[in-house]
């Protein structure tokens, strides 16, 4: 056996802590202990993921550890049967070899460290050779596939969770088995390459939920290695000295709720409460350690059962304990900016204020994985042969945005799908077609290094969020198309401004493509209304589209193939406005959040001169004027300025402006 790995040089603090400063935890801790009493554990290995047991293993071990009751160690013997009895661990796919194997080791590793001299004999050792069968099992994988799967995929959670449990069983080990030091060099060499792969504004292109799901992972290797080798690279990491930004600006206005872009199993799986104390703790992110605390408190037990994430945030009990520290500064994040800009992933948020009933836009466009991942893959490929990114949760949706107001999601992403399509977000369809390679699981797979899209200019000052993306080159290369550009401005007040810029070789129809949680109906002409609950959203169209039509669009996912019961079904509504045959096309759309039961419409206008194109918004007496220079000049005029943009806020010029009783 080894010293208690984590806590060695901890342990008596940890133990006089439970009393006070730590008891908090302690009471999740014994919480979820309790609901493991309550489970039924399986005899044969199941269909399903099985990767819930290496978690309870570890939270039992843990509270047996710090307060020395014996009936959390009967409980871990009941639930260490079901691992060691399975002669392989995951069924569905890839076993011992992928996600179920990271997990298991993980927490049986820690198991072992924490409360293994307290087993029986002949227990203690059936739990070391099944570390030792599952480890060699997972290593000889690892260098097997290196260059293929997840070995070598530096921006996938399942790299990331599988060396890290390999790590964590290596280190348990290290007395008893030597081939376990080559487990650990193995980790600390991928970690080391994953540090300088991941993207230093800290996003993440598999969306809020994987990154809740995978990035933990990074932290707990990180938090492994500098507890048993003294090497800290918490210090060296950008990525996640910033991702806690990244997943703050994805949060919804209520701060419950997420931004669902990538796959996202639902809009509440998102918030790792244990990471989020960590990460307060290494970089001291006063608003980090306030979010974990609100979680804690209000949002936690709505997650734990309606996530669709397993084994879901009550398994993590045992980091929370471990990773809390109550020196760590707390502050609320009202005074932050309201908007920011991920340059890696393409990623511009804003929103009007922090308040539960703002108005928030969330805006993207990058290649695949983002711009670091892209051409690093790459430029890898090229020199080595190697498939390294693996960006299976990225969706086609460049260029596209998600908007919510008023407590409502009222211009939609589709969250999680199978078959992903540029057709399931608001985008633009050339001919009907998507971006090219679509319709598939992996759209980026194999893509030609050119299909890129991006964000070509940002501007975020005065309370405006203003953005241009540019994604010609993600359509078919037969379509001809020359621009693809999106000029998208979220005003002060939130009325959002939409122009697509569209240019192509040959006469193409032009599909505008408005995703909305129930069917938007017409009033009058250009003008509809989506109702979302407590939230409503106005639609205005300034162009001169000449096929108008709703229709549902049916989005299917089947997030873990072991288990079809938790398939995802839902059917977007999508408002779509087409053009004749043309060169060049244009959609003007102008989107008003609403509340539910406001029926006030702004007068709208535009003023187009050609290239440059001006949108006035009157509402509440005051109007909100956009300009916009379609070739990224700078337009003249007072007021907030950028790249391609010009605005201004004024008492609104027209009288009854505010009544919003145009046609």
């Amino acid at each position: 056996m080894t010293r208690p790995l984590l806590i060695a040089d901890r342990e008596e603090t940890l133990r006089a802590e439970l009393h006070d400063v730590r008891r908090p935890q302690l009471r999740r801790l014994v919480d979820e202990c309790e609901r493991l009493t309550s489970l039924e554990l399986p005899e044969e290995h199941p269909l399903a993921s099985i990767t819930y047991l290496g978690a309870g293993a570890a939270n039992l071990a843990l509270a047996y550890r710090l307060t020395g009751q014996e009936h959390y160690l009967t409980e871990l013997r009941r639930w260490l049967v079901p691992s060691l009895s399975f002669p392989h661990w995951g069924r569905a796919n890839m076993p011992d070899h992928d996600l179920d194997a990271g997990w298991i080791l993980h927490g049986l590793g820690q198991a072992y460290s924490w409360a293994g001299d307290a087993l029986p004999d002949d227990e203690r050792e059936a739990l070391r050779d099944k570390l030792i069968l599952q480890g060699t099992r997972l290593y000889e994988f690892a260098v097997e596939s290196e260059g293929g799967w997840w070995s070598s995929s530096y921006w996938q959670n399942h790299n990331w969770i599988c060396y890290a449990g390999l790590a964590t069983a290596g280190y348990a080990l290290r007395n008893d088995h030597e081939q376990a030091a080559h487990w650990t060099e193995r980790a600390k060499e991928n970690f080391d390459t994953v540090l300088d792969m991941l993207p230093e504004d800290g996003s993440n292109n598999e969306g809020v939920v994987y990154w809740r799901y995978g990035v933990p992972w990074i932290v707990t290797y990180l938090d492994l290695l500098k507890a048993e080798e003294g090497i800290d690279w918490f210090a060296r990491s950008d990525y996640l000295r910033e991702t806690f930004w990244y997943r703050l600006y994805q949060a919804a206005p209520d701060l419950e709720r997420i931004i669902d872009h990538g796959d996202c199993h639902d809009r509440r799986s998102g918030h790792p409460v244990a990471m989020y104390y960590k990460l307060a703790a290494e970089y001291r992110i006063p608003q980090c350690q306030w979010l974990a605390e609100k979680v804690a408190d209000d949002f936690f037990w709505r997650e734990a059962y309606e996530s669709g994430v397993r084994p879901g945030v009550r398994a993590e009990a045992y980091q929370e304990l471990l990773w809390f520290d109550p020196q760590a500064p707390s502050a609320d994040p009202y005074d932050l900016p309201t908007s920011r800009w991920f340059r890696d992933l393409g990623l511009v948020v804003g929103r009007t204020s922090w308040d539960a009933d703002a108005v928030m836009v969330s805006f993207k466009a990058s290649p695949g994985g983002g711009h670091k991942a892209w051409e690093t893959a790459h430029r890898i490929k090229a020199e080595k042969g190697w498939t390294t990114l693996n960006a299976g949760h990225h969706h086609p949706d460049s260029g596209t945005f998600t908007l919510l107001g008023h407590g409502a999601y009222l211009a939609l992403d589709e969250g999680y799908s199978s078959s992903k399509r540029t057709a399931h977000h608001n985008a633009v369809l050339v001919d009907g077609n998507g971006f090219v390679n679509e319709d598939r699981y992996h759209v980026f797979e194999n893509l030609p290094y050119e299909h890129q899209a991006s964000i070509l200019t940002a501007t975020l000052a005065d309370g405006w969020v203003h953005a241009v993306s540019e994604t010609a080159a993600m359509y078919d290369p037969s379509l001809g198309v020359e621009r693809a550009r999106r000029h998208l401005v979220l005003t002060p007040s939130g009325a959002l401004v939409v122009l697509d810029d569209l240019r192509a070789a040959a006469p193409r129809t032009w599909t505008f493509l408005l995703q909305t949680e129930h069917p938007a109906r017409a009033e009058g002409d250009r003008h509809w209304v989506a109702e979302a609950g407590t939230g409503r959203l106005r639609v205005t169209a300034l162009d001169d589209a000449v096929d108008v039509e709703t229709v549902p669009t049916p989005v299917h996912a089947n997030p873990t193939s072991s288990t079809p019961s938790l398939a995802i079904e839902k059917t977007l509504h999508t408002l779509r406005r087409s053009t004749a045959p043309t060169t060049r096309g244009r959609f003007l759309t102008v989107l008003e959040p609403r509340a539910w039961h406001d029926e006030a419409r702004a007068e709208v206008s535009v003023e187009d001169s050609g290239d440059t194109v001006t949108v006035h918004v009157d509402h509440d007496g005051v109007r909100e004027t956009v300009t916009l220079d379609l070739e990224l000049g700078t337009p003249a005029g007072a007021g907030t300025s950028g790249t391609g943009f010009a605005a201004r806020v004024d008492v609104a010029a027209t009288a009854g402006a505010g009544a919003g009783t145009t046609e």
